[in-house]
């Protein structure tokens, strides 16, 4: 057994050595420096203890003059209506708009190897938007007193650590100087150590499926087909699934997306829990990658208990998917509206695409003898799409005669994902 102390002196030294060898990427420092000052300086020292180049970012908005390495105005200035807008002397006001200012600043950084902030619920809003631009893989980490709480404001679909402060983020003393050093550890070991040299590389490129409970089966077809060429990651159509998905699509992280369930759509334009956001499917747009998409789940929009759902839904046809889950089967009317919608989205991607259509039902609880079965209100949803949609030699819609999740369906979402994707 090596003498105590030991195995902790290593470690250190390989971390030492390993970050030292870093070129090229910083450790972002970023708070407001005003009232945060010394507590974002000691990561700050922490982190350059350990070998790191480190960068401090003042988000502040009181008009102080700054210790940090970039001030406040030179982020303000990457506010699209300027410093003046940043700094109005309206505390929340002001707070909104360095947010922004800062998310459009970390985008022309190109230095930046990982990032690291401190502070309350008003430094916590500031920092994330910036940690959510960045690509999925960039350490992120958030020392934050909100961070017990519900974080899905902060993190969204990113890959953010956050960690409790315990104490106030108001000073040094031994707890938070415990925690702070905790975090300057931790993103230290992050970015120092992230694809070492030797490091297996993934030999198989990534696609996205989305799938939800009433689209499994289709979706685990698919993936069987597709898992020995493509590493399959699937997302839980659960609004920040999408949004997950579409986040690694915008780092260049996937070589294609199998969007079989488009269901958030569904509870974005008529109030459900698992909501899009307008940006939906605004990856695929960008990125103009391999495409194949289909109506998954459409004929329902999800709410929690069946006591949460809207008083003027109580005559709707409802399901109770579980104690927290209940369905609402969807309108000939709401669907002729998701269908413009979509088709409208599906119009403006120019990769290649392939849009199925599983006329038997876009769900296990559409389909004959089932809760949710409406050959009128999925007629209207298909003919929408159909009028709406603008074939061209890249983008093609399918008619399907089969359930959406009926083997011939599945097979036909692999055919068609592995004719564009070659």
């Amino acid at each position: 057994m090596p003498p105590p102390g030991t195995q902790h002196s290593e470690l250190h030294d390989l971390l030492q050595v390993s970050v030292a060898s870093i070129t090229g990427r910083n450790a972002y420092v970023a708070g407001t420096f005003d009232t945060k000052g010394a507590e974002l300086m000691f990561v700050a020292n922490a982190l350059k203890r350990l070998g790191l180049q480190t960068v401090t970012a003042d988000l502040s908005t009181s008009g102080h003059p700054s210790p940090a390495d970039i001030s406040p105005n030179e982020i303000a200035r990457h506010h699209p209506k300027g410093e003046s807008a940043v700094f109005t002397g309206d505390r929340g006001q002001s707070g909104t708009a360095m947010a922004e200012a800062f998310a459009l600043f970390i985008r022309t950084r190109t230095d930046v190897g990982g990032i690291v902030s401190a502070g309350g619920s008003g430094g916590t809003a500031m920092a994330t938007p910036a940690m959510r631009a960045l690509p999925i893989g960039v350490p992120k980490f958030m020392v934050s007193t909100v961070a017990s709480g519900d974080v899905s404001a902060y993190v969204g679909p990113s890959d953010i650590c956050m960690m409790y402060s315990v104490t106030d983020v108001q000073g040094i003393n031994s707890i938070s100087e415990q925690v702070l050093l905790n975090a300057a550890h931790a993103l230290a070991g992050m970015i120092g150590f992230k694809r070492r040299e030797g490091q297996s590389q993934p030999v198989k490129p990534a696609i996205g499926l989305t799938m939800f409970g009433v689209t499994t089966l289709c979706v685990q077809m698919v993936q069987r087909a597709l898992q020995e060429k493509y590493d399959c990651l699937t997302f839980h159509a659960t609004g920040t699934g999408g949004q997950s998905m579409e986040k690694l699509a915008d780092s260049g992280l996937l070589a294609g997306v199998l969007d079989i369930t488009t269901t958030e759509v569904a509870d974005l334009l008529f109030g459900g829990v698992f909501p899009a956001t307008e940006d939906r499917f605004g990856a695929i747009i960008r990125k103009r990658m391999p495409y194949v998409g289909s109506c998954g789940a459409l004929d329902m929009v999800n709410f929690g208990a069946k006591d949460t759902v809207p008083t003027r839904f109580l005559g709707r046809n409802l399901y109770v998917h579980n104690a927290l889950v209940t369905l609402m089967r969807t309108t000939p009317a709401e669907n002729e509206a998701m269908g413009r919608w979509i088709a409208d989205r599906l119009n403006r991607m120019n990769g290649p695409v392939r849009f199925l259509i599983p006329m038997g039902g876009v769900s296990a609880l559409d389909a004959p003898g089932k809760p949710f079965h409406d050959p009128l209100a999925d007629k209207m949803l298909f003919d929408t799409i159909e009028r709406v949609f603008l074939s061209a030699n890249n983008r093609k819609l399918i008619r399907l005669p089969h359930n959406i999740n009926d083997p011939l369906f599945a097979e036909a979402l692999v055919a068609n994902f592995n004719e564009i994707a070659t």
